[in-house]
């Protein structure tokens, strides 16, 4: 249930192209001295790039947690159901919540922590490598240059220019050779505290109806219509977000529903086979 993660960032680059009104003709502003108005261009429209290229890091975390939070609290509520008991599903519930939560959390952190001990220990032998064989690792600049259609007399000076700075030199083989870009170092704790929550709080929705209701049987109908409510709307906007299309989101929305059915159902028919073997 552990994704290695990434780390979480954001750049926005914008730019303008002004309109520059021409005063060979003696125009101001788009008049001329008599009055009438100069001919202009229409004017340049405003354009804006953002970029965010690790935001599927984030967005992966909470799609994890809260997609294992739907289905794995909700199967197991589902399964100590047939026991009749509410307190009892509250119980085992709450249980599973809990140690599923701090699980994921954990499972988060050290996937975080160790893509990062690992950025690190490529990040010092390239720079030793730089260091001790700094002609190789001149001809493997060419070689991912030349992978871009670029020739190796339009790459001399660009070489020549990046061996220049030992720490962009690193970083450039870093990016380009081993596609390891520097992790946050606070990726880690975000990475966990953010699949912990989701976790918990998909897990949360389908016990709702337990603390408010005192008949097992009767809660679990209204878990499950709840449950599927949420599983249809995850699973659309899950999709929908990442790939951006209704078809995709009523894609993602049914296979998240029967996920989530599969998991449910599974689990009721084993404590209700358990518990007739006692």
């Amino acid at each position: 249930m552990v994704s290695r993660l990434s780390a979480t960032t954001t750049h926005t680059h914008s730019h303008t192209h002004d309109h520059h009104n021409s005063h060979s003709n003696g125009a101001v502003n788009g008049f001329i001295p008599n009055g009438s108005a100069a001919p202009t261009d229409p004017p340049t429209p405003f354009h804006i790039e953002s970029h965010i290229p690790h935001y599927d890091a984030l967005l992966r975390d909470i799609i994890i947690g809260f997609s294992d939070g739907l289905t794995v609290p909700f199967a197991l509520t589902a399964g100590l159901s047939s026991l009749g008991s509410t307190q009892l599903v509250i119980m085992g519930g709450l249980a599973e919540l809990f140690s599923g939560m701090i699980s994921m959390g954990l499972g988060a952190y050290l996937a975080a922590a160790t893509e990062r001990a690992h950025w690190e220990s490529e990040h010092a032998r390239e720079c030793s490598e730089v260091d001790h064989v700094p002609d190789i690792e001149r001809a493997e600049i060419y070689d991912i240059l030349s992978s871009y259609g670029v020739s190796r007399d339009a790459a001399t000076p660009l070489v020549r220019q990046l061996t220049s700075d030992k720490k962009e030199w690193v970083r450039f083989m870093m990016d380009f050779e081993l596609r390891l870009p520097e992790p946050d170092v606070s990726r880690a704790w975000v990475s966990a505290v953010t699949m912990g929550v989701s976790y918990f709080v998909g897990g949360l929705v389908p016990m709702v109806p337990y603390f408010v209701m005192d008949v097992a049987g009767e809660a679990l109908w209204v878990s499950v219509g709840v449950t599927v409510v949420i599983l249809l709307g995850f699973g659309y906007v899950k999709n929908w977000v990442t790939i951006r299309t209704k078809r995709a989101g009523v894609e993602g929305a049914l296979q998240t529903l029967v996920v989530g059915a599969l998991a449910a159902g599974t689990s009721y028919l084993i404590v209700r086979l358990l518990d007739r073997g006692q």
